[in-house]
């Protein structure tokens, strides 16, 4: 068997051609304006990072009114994608990421109820059960039947719309405490109806949502369309235990009669993590369902050409996260034969040249940030 290499081109299942294994995971970058359009910054940061990677995932939009905004109250909003009113945003966002021949890829989500910046408005935030959690400040009202249908038919639409802007693909967002996962989780979802309950009851959502999209997806776009998953591979927080990986590989299996173009691991910490107590890698736990044409992406700790390198051990497509907040052109390096000339440590030098939104660097930088560190800021910042 030949030796994996970060350089390869890559075929997706319907079609679409990756320049190289490398992707630029979905990375909020707080610079969304009111009701959630794009702004200059937005468009700025993405522009500078055309060639980080051959796919690179739009941070998250959220899909219905209701859905977003994630954010709380006071900083720039998430971006959204719930009506025409964004097409025009979103194809300037698409042709961006694809100026230099790359893959755009829209990710597409809802907040269910983490929502805050609706929850601090007033207005009702809305979830799979009307229960309280001791992490939020605010209710939850439970989602009805024909919300939930009407969410699902949100998602093809908002996947209808990547496609009129002119997006190569769209991301399901399954990750991450959101909506999608919250039907999933035990610790969330305490409904009694074909919703909750038993496995195969809280997988359902998740699944009705996949074959919306897919649907959509083939309806109107072009056959090369990419169709992406991405997965919390699990919730487990001491004794709450939302679910497993290996109840969330049964999801994954039962995706796989979707035909998708890849699972998207969202793990946190390095791409080789597993499950506590467990010899086994999330890797090792989700190929063991994948389908032969199902890619896998990992994210986690990968600063440089060598550490990416050694991620393909475990995957087929390597995610690059804070790695490209701190190096735009990590692809383009790479793929010119100057890995060395990647900078993996963010530095007054470089820092102007990186197109940050100006809250990207407050909240990484605010004192008791709750976001992954990223090398060399703290140095940096004591050095200003």
């Amino acid at each position: 068997m030949l030796m994996k290499k970060l350089t390869d081109t890559i075929k997706l299942r319907h079609g679409a051609v990756l320049a190289n294994r490398i992707v630029q995971p979905p990375m909020k970058t707080f610079s969304g304006m009111k009701k959630g359009f794009n702004s200059k910054e937005t468009i700025k940061y993405y522009q500078r990072r055309a060639q980080s990677a051959a796919m690179i995932i739009a941070e998250y939009h959220y899909v219905s009114p209701a859905g977003g905004p994630a954010n709380r109250i006071g900083v720039p909003e998430q971006l959204a994608a719930f009506s025409d009113d964004y097409l025009p945003g979103l194809k300037k966002l698409a042709s961006v990421i694809q100026s230099k021949g790359n893959k755009a890829i829209l990710q597409i989500h809802h907040s269910g109820y983490q929502a805050h910046q609706r929850a601090s408005e007033g207005l009702p935030v809305f979830g799979p059960s009307a229960i309280d959690l001791p992490f939020l400040d605010h209710s939850i009202v439970e989602l009805t039947q024909q919300q939930i249908a009407n969410i699902i038919r949100d998602f093809g639409r908002a996947t209808k719309r990547a496609i009129e802007a002119g997006f190569d693909g769209v991301e399901i967002h399954g990750a991450n405490h959101y909506l999608l996962q919250q039907f999933f989780s035990k610790n969330s979802n305490h409904r009694t109806d074909k919703y909750g309950g038993s496995l195969k009851n809280r997988m359902r959502f998740a699944l009705e949502v996949t074959a919306e999209v897919c649907k959509i997806a083939k309806q109107y776009g072009p056959e090369e369309f990419i169709v992406g998953y991405r997965i919390s591979p699990d919730e487990i927080h001491g004794q709450a235990v939302g679910y497993t990986a290996l109840e969330a590989k049964e999801l994954v299996a039962s995706l796989m009669d979707f035909e998708l173009d890849y699972l998207h691991l969202s793990i946190f910490g390095s791409f080789d993590n597993g499950p506590e107590n467990s010899d086994q890698t999330f890797s090792a736990i989700f190929r063991s369902v994948l389908d032969d044409q199902t890619k896998l992406i990992l994210v986690g700790g990968i600063f440089d050409a060598e550490s990416a390198q050694k991620a393909l051990d475990y995957t087929d497509l390597v995610a690059v996260g804070r790695g490209i907040l701190i190096e735009p052109d990590f692809a383009l390096k790479i793929c010119q034969g100057r890995p060395e000339t990647i900078h993996s440590r963010i530095s007054q030098e470089n820092f102007n040249d990186l197109a940050w939104p100006d809250y990207l660097f407050k909240a990484f930088a605010a004192k008791g940030s709750t976001l992954p560190p990223i090398p060399g800021l703290e140095e940096m910042i004591i050095g200003k």
